[in-house]
């Protein structure tokens, strides 16, 4: 059988470069060497070189998290060097990236999510209002950024200042929204017409940590991961529906990963992630483990999903 050609693109230039890093590194050792011709490019040093390649490329792996990689970007030029790639494209991408968007597009799909206000930082922030509007206390989070990055969870009004400061220096708009306190669960989602429900994950953040930040995420042994989550089954689907109805209102392809807050008997969508953390103890290989799906089957089944979508959307392209 004859090699994939395949590009690995890691690095890049967010503030979750060294995320995707590890990320890639990992990927490249679980990829099947007897199916795949590797090449690694970092798009911080080494666009051209993808560009000149681009004629002997198969298919791509995108292992880019943040703006300049995970919003639509190194999708559209992808797709202008007519090179399939796993996940959303460039609307996808790009909607799932700006959580203000996202959040009137879940509300337009009947998908519950937290109540928010949003600002730019050319306007004056009546937070005395916002207080009443919202209560305390209030998560505060740059509108696109990933991986908790620029966000606060406040809880007293004076508190509210340094949050909006914090998440400004991310982004030019943010997003103000009512603080959920409930189990924190997210849901992957495999496939492009054909979708999959992967099972639900239930995430306990170690001590120090109020809610999943960065260093919950990314640091060993500081989150407890259990799955399938301690939830009955009519919530478990409940949970799974809600993860395809968020997929399907954000234009995403491939797969993706909700995640949500169980408060009571109520479910609350917070974001979707168009391309989730792949070492092989994140959050979206350890569901597809649980599915059955090895790190190295989940990553010939994402490259297999890239190529049937490129096949499918090269229809667009004048030959």
């Amino acid at each position: 059988m004859e090699k994939i050609r395949l590009a690995l693109l890691a690095g890049g230039i967010s503030s979750e470069r060294s995320v995707s890093l590890n990320s890639g590194s990992q990927v490249f050792d679980a990829l099947d060497k007897d199916r795949y011709d590797i090449l690694r490019y970092d798009p911080k040093t080494d666009l051209q070189k993808l560009v000149m390649d681009a004629s002997t490329i198969d298919a791509a792996l995108i292992i880019l998290h943040g703006p300049f990689g995970e919003d639509g970007t190194v999708q559209g030029l992808l797709d202008l060097l007519d090179i399939p790639y796993q996940g959303a494209g460039v609307l996808g991408s790009a909607v799932a990236m700006n959580k203000l968007l996202s959040k009137r597009l879940y509300q337009g799909a009947d998908i519950p999510t937290p109540n928010y206000r949003s600002f730019t930082d050319n306007e004056i922030i009546d937070t005395p209002e916002v207080i009443r509007e919202l209560g305390l206390p209030l998560v505060i989070k740059p509108v696109c950024a990933g991986s908790s990055v620029g966000m606060t969870i406040a809880k007293r009004e004076q508190d509210l200042d340094k949050a909006i400061q914090e998440a400004f220096a991310h982004d030019d708009t943010i997003i103000m929204e009512s603080y959920i306190k409930g189990i924190e669960l997210t849901c992957g989602v495999l496939g492009n017409k054909d979708l999959e429900a992967l099972p639900v994950i239930e995430i306990i953040p170690g001590q120090g940590h109020e809610y999943f930040d960065f260093n919950a995420k990314y640091v060993a042994g500081e989150t407890e991961e259990i799955c399938p989550a301690r939830i009955d089954p009519k919530t478990t689907r409940r949970v799974q529906d809600l993860a395809v109805k968020a997929h399907q209102a954000l234009f995403l392809k491939g797969y993706s990963r909700t995640d949500m807050i169980l408060k009571e008997d109520e479910i609350f969508v917070l974001e979707t992630n168009t391309i989730p953390g792949m070492t092989a103890t994140s959050l979206y290989p350890q569901s597809a483990g649980a599915a059955g799906y090895s790190f190295s089957q989940l990553l010939d089944k994402l490259v297999q999903l890239a190529i049937e979508e490129h096949n499918n959307s090269n229809l667009r392209r004048n030959k």
